[in-house]
């Protein structure tokens, strides 16, 4: 789970605002989702991808094991 410092809210603003803002000012490639229950935002889902340059990385299958 990412520890993102909690950003302050602006006057008038719901504090999910404030976060969600920090969430999407700190991710270079992925997504953000919204889960709202009974017209309430109650969670935040953040996915991260990871962009590798664009001839990939060189791997040798010897020191690769999975």
């Amino acid at each position: 789970m990412s520890t993102t410092p909690l950003a302050r809210p602006a006057a008038g603003e719901p504090d999910w605002v404030a976060l969600l803002r920090s969430q999407v000012e700190s991710l270079h490639f992925g997504t953000v989702q919204l889960v709202i229950h009974d017209r309430r935002v109650i969670q935040i889902e953040r996915t991260e991808k990871l962009r590798l340059p664009s001839g990939g990385i060189e791997t040798s299958r010897e020191k690769i094991s999975l």
